[in-house]
């Protein structure tokens, strides 16, 4: 999980009412609704905003999650006021005010290198429709949609082709709580833009938008939570980038030396803990035995003992030499059929897309939502799987680290298996040891696509320490990549 990962997760907490704790004394969002409703109405009356459409009532499919009984469910032009900039592209001069587009907004601050110059007449006739004040939050609606900036003016300027939240009112709602809503959601209205060569999302679409309200003293203790929380994330961020450069850099037979030292049971004391590997694998196959009886798994056939000829070197007396497929409570790769792809939906995943050792949605193909539910019925990865390249670059495991909806293509394999018996990050780095993947390279056949067959990756053999001793191993192998950070510094 790298930083922004772990933001995103501390931002789904928050929207979801599980970062703070509810008050009761705060009051409800139904009554703040109620006031910030009226506070419209007065402005309405005065001219100082113009009287929006009726907008659709909100139904039970459209709520993605569950929210405290305190908060309601909004659209967002129930809360704020939202506008756009100009659509026209006014004369640009020498000298002048700044206009700023989309691609002013930058890392969560107002950009103002190489921005073009509007006539003080032409930004005062803007600004009577789209004028920005300090508090308001502007939104990029074509190309790079998103990056929401809070605004705190040092200058003057006008806007174009961007969405404008006005607050209703100051002391109703916490514009701060928006952008961090906005942060996290900001990749699904991307996905659900529309447009071909330059994708876009119209005012109609953002004042529809659904978003979660708490009562306003609450949205404010969760800003405050979330602002106590980002220098942790700061940190956190420094060390992973530290990781993944040392990954780059680190002498690829030093990392293989270091995997193969833990799988041979060299890397750790042991210890006498309580059970053992063959206790442990007894544990998994009788597990497994039930889930096929309840019907929630299928019956595999038995793979094969594995033979003294089979055992490349001797491990510790507590361990057990295992195959890879009689660990796992689901073995299955993705689509046997190339999709019909969609211009947005749900993340299609292949091969090319965990290369780097991680899912990466950058450049991920979509499928529809009706199609990735019927792949879904039999390839479903859900977080702290494994996924397993097996197809052009064979063996290469990602750890799934995101509740996001995905569908895998048939050069991937599921990994599935109960946490509760088996540590993944210890199968990741036992799949990364040279043992496993001489394995992989003997085993992937084909001239063209060579392909690790799921026959050849159940049939893996790899050595099984008790559960202990596995979480043990794999915090030694992350606390000597950090060390050896330091050590080159």
């Amino acid at each position: 999980m790298n930083a922004q990962d772990l933001k995103n997760s501390i931002l789904q907490l928050a929207i979801q009412g599980k970062l703070v704790e509810q008050r009761e004394e705060e009051g409800t969002a139904k009554e703040l609704l109620e006031k910030i409703k009226s506070e419209k109405k007065q402005l309405i009356k005065s001219g100082q905003i113009k009287k929006s459409k009726t907008l659709p009532k909100i139904s039970e499919d459209e709520l993605p999650f569950d929210i405290p009984e305190s908060w309601e469910w909004v659209r967002l032009s129930d809360i704020i006021d939202v506008r756009d900039g100009t659509h026209d592209t006014p004369k640009y001069v020498a000298s002048g005010v700044p206009l700023l587009t989309s691609k002013n907004l930058k890392k969560g601050e107002l950009d103002f290198d190489n921005v073009k110059l509007i006539s003080l007449e032409d930004s005062k006739k803007i600004n009577m429709r789209s004028g920005v004040d300090d508090g308001d939050l502007l939104f990029a609606m074509i190309g790079s949609i998103g990056n929401p900036v809070l605004v705190k003016k040092t200058r003057d300027f006008s806007i174009k082709n961007m969405a404008l939240f006005k607050p209703i009112k100051h002391n109703m709602f916490d514009m701060e709580y928006l952008l961090n809503y906005l942060m996290l959601e900001q990749e699904s209205m991307k996905r659900k833009s529309a447009g071909g060569v330059q994708s876009f999302v119209s005012l109609t679409f953002l004042r529809k938008y659904l978003a979660p309200l708490p009562p306003f003293e609450e949205q404010k203790r969760i800003v405050e939570k979330i602002e106590e929380l980002m220098p942790f994330i700061d940190k956190y961020d420094a060390a992973y980038s530290e990781v993944q450069e040392l990954n780059k850099s680190f002498p690829e037979d030093m990392q293989k030396s270091i995997l193969q030292y833990a799988v041979k049971g060299k890397l750790v004391e042991q210890r006498e803990e309580k059970g053992t590997a063959e206790q442990l694998f007894n544990q998994i196959q009788e597990e497994k035995r039930q889930l096929v009886k309840q019907g929630k798994i299928k019956k595999t056939k038995k793979l094969p003992e594995i033979t003294d000829d089979e055992i490349p070197f001797e491990i510790p007396a507590s361990w057990k030499w295992v195959r890879l497929g009689d660990l796992l409570t689901k073995l299955t790769d993705g689509a046997h059929h190339t999709p019909k792809y969609t211009i947005t939906g749900i993340p299609f995943i292949s091969v090319k897309d965990i290369s780097g050792g991680e899912i990466d949605f950058t450049n991920t193909k979509f499928i529809s939502q009706e199609e990735h539910d019927s792949l879904y019925k039999r390839c479903n990865p859900e977080q702290d799987d494994i996924l397993l390249t097996k197809v052009g670059t064979t063996g290469i495991p990602v750890i799934v680290n995101t509740n996001n909806q995905f569908s895998l293509f048939v050069s991937v394999a599921l990994l599935k298996f109960n946490t509760d018996l088996l540590f993944n990050k210890y199968l990741k780095y036992a799949i990364q040891s040279p043992l496993v993947q001489t394995q992989a390279r003997e085993n992937t056949r084909g001239v063209g696509n060579k392909n690790w067959v799921m026959r050849d990756i159940a049939n893996t053999i790899l050595p099984l320490p008790p559960l202990r001793e596995q979480q043990r191993i794999s915090g030694e192998l992350d606390r000597l990549l950090l060390q050896s950070i330091k050590l080159k510094k």
